[in-house]
């Protein structure tokens, strides 16, 4: 019998095909990165969206009211409690503050706890050692019917803290922000902070409250008039990286232009 002796590789040959390979998966594995954080920031989208959605039929089921945006921990608001990196916390995995109607007043108009989280927060708080994503990425305005403890913080005018869904035509609602994610290492309660600053010098620039940037470098952002859109952050300061530790609050940013831009879709000031 003949047996035909096949050629085995050189090690040089196996050495180019390696790499080729290499060389091909550093091309392709920063494009799959990209896709997959791009479809991250469109559920991000879709989730902001639908809250914003279920804000408006409330509004329209309570005779133009808005949800009320309660600061306290146990108060019942749009969501309930505060979200935080303290194991003993229940709030962090406790889906009762967001689906249960008796504390969230938004629970009636939202399908599903997972819209209330980003995609692209990989944020989480260890219990008992093991590390547990946390329930909620998402805040609204503290413009939008609470104690409104921060608007006037810089400038020390006052601003239309809106009641009312019509009350927001002062501003335009297309200009009015609602939900926003925000920092894994900032959020506490159910609301963003913002200090306005329009007509203040640029060097008394606060940032009380950062917004997430879980997108390169982007976040998402949700208006009165129902559309969400995501939000390319300019400044350094305001995407500082997450450590899942709580970072400090109420920083001064001179001439931060993400703050400045938050300002002004934040409220206006009351006429005089």
């Amino acid at each position: 019998m003949n047996f035909a002796l096949k050629r085995a590789f050189t090690l040089i040959e196996l050495l180019v095909v390696i790499a080729i390979i290499a060389i091909l998966a550093g091309l392709l594995l920063p494009a799959l990165a990209r896709a997959k954080s791009k479809g991250q920031h469109i559920v991000c989208l879709s989730n902001v969206k639908q809250l914003d959605l279920a804000w408006l039929l409330y509004a329209g089921d309570f005779d133009d009211n808005l949800v009320w945006n309660d600061l306290t921990a146990n108060g019942s608001g749009w969501v309930r409690g505060i979200i935080d990196y303290n194991p003993s916390n229940p709030h962090n995995t406790n889906l009762e503050g967001l689906m249960n109607p008796k504390y969230a007043k938004l629970a009636p108009y939202t399908d599903s706890p997972g819209i209330y989280l980003c995609p692209g927060d990989k944020s989480v708080v260890k219990i008992r050692q093991k590390p547990v994503r946390r329930v909620r990425s998402v805040v609204l305005s503290q413009a939008m019917n609470s104690r409104n403890d921060w608007l006037s913080f810089i400038t020390k005018r006052k601003y239309h803290v809106f009641r009312k869904l019509s009350d927001i035509n002062v501003m335009g609602p297309s200009d009015a922000y609602t939900f926003i994610t925000e920092h894994p290492d900032s959020i506490n309660f159910g609301d963003l902070a913002v200090a306005m600053n329009d007509g203040a010098p640029l060097s008394s620039v606060y940032v009380i409250d950062y917004p997430a940037s879980n997108h390169n470098g982007a976040g998402t952002i949700s208006f009165s008039d129902g559309h969400a859109e995501p939000h390319k952050w300019l400044d350094e300061r305001t995407t500082p990286p997450v450590k899942n530790k709580t970072i400090p609050l109420v920083v001064p940013s001179p001439n931060n232009k993400d703050m400045i831009y938050m300002s002004s879709k934040a409220s206006i000031a009351k006429k005089r």
